[in-house]
């Protein structure tokens, strides 16, 4: 093993690991601060100590990466149910080992000097624009990734900001083309909302309506009133537009969804 300057080592991979979080962050549509970013990608530098260890074993590589991640994500994303904590950890995860495949080919193509991998841990010791060069490459390549692996239309995540009154909600939905949702009397279409989102506040108006639904999983009713003004994307949309609100019935990270008509409208 060569000389491995720990001050480098860990500057080198926070900005990795920070690059590596808004990659998850982006992938997942998770809403974080920046600070809480910032805390993730030093914790993640810190970690990156493991490479002063005796060399590891591939299980054991995989093991202490996982842990690391598992660590990382908690620091950055803060508690969540069981099922999305491993499921942002496994994206962390299997970034990382993409990056480190990214470096491993341009180590082995390029052999540039100062840069070593060490249990699975990038370590340069290089010009530091050529590693802002080299972790820019490797970011829009995973952003790539993410453009191809997008899905259908109905997978498109949107930004959306709704005004109930004096009160303004900005969030996040899916765009779902098989959502068909409308309020029974106008046939306005109906964006569905999770509680939460709002914060709990429902408005009390006169043209609140009961929405029906079929499409979320089973039968149910909605609580639904008119926005006062709609815009997704930063377009403003027609006002002819009801929230539909509900309880724990949307999963993952989105909690929220729109349907595809009223993006076209």
């Amino acid at each position: 093993m060569r000389t491995i300057y720990v001050d480098i080592l860990i500057t080198v991979n926070i900005l990795i690991d920070f690059m590596l979080l808004v990659c998850t962050k982006n992938f997942l549509h998770i809403k974080v601060s920046l600070k809480r970013m910032i805390l993730g990608s030093i914790i993640g530098g810190v970690l990156s100590l493991a490479a002063l260890m005796p060399k590891l074993g591939f299980g054991e590589n995989i093991i202490l990466s996982f842990v690391s991640a598992s660590i990382i994500i908690f620091s950055t994303f803060g508690k969540c149910k069981i099922k999305q904590f491993f499921k942002r950890s496994a994206v962390f995860y299997i970034l990382s080992f993409c990056f480190c495949g990214i470096m491993i080919f341009i180590y082995t193509a390029f052999k540039p000097n100062g840069m070593q991998i060490y249990n699975n841990i990038v370590y340069f010791n290089i010009n530091p624009i050529l590693l802002i060069i080299l972790t820019l490459i490797s970011y829009y390549i995973l952003k790539l990734v993410k453009r191809f692996t997008k899905g259908e239309i109905g997978n498109e995540i949107c930004d959306v900001e709704i005004m109930i009154g004096k009160n303004n909600y900005i969030f996040k939905a899916k765009v779902d083309t098989a959502c068909n949702v409308k309020e029974p009397f106008s046939g306005d279409y109906v964006i569905i909302i999770e509680e939460k989102i709002l914060d709990g506040f429902v408005p009390i108006q006169k043209s609140g309506r009961i929405i029906p639904f079929n499409s979320l999983g089973g039968d149910g009713i909605l609580q639904g009133f008119k926005v006062d003004k709609l815009k997704i994307n930063g377009s403003e949309k027609p006002n002819n537009i009801y929230a539909g609100i509900c309880k724990n019935v949307l999963k993952g990270d989105v909690k929220a969804i729109v349907p595809y008509a009223i993006i076209n409208s």
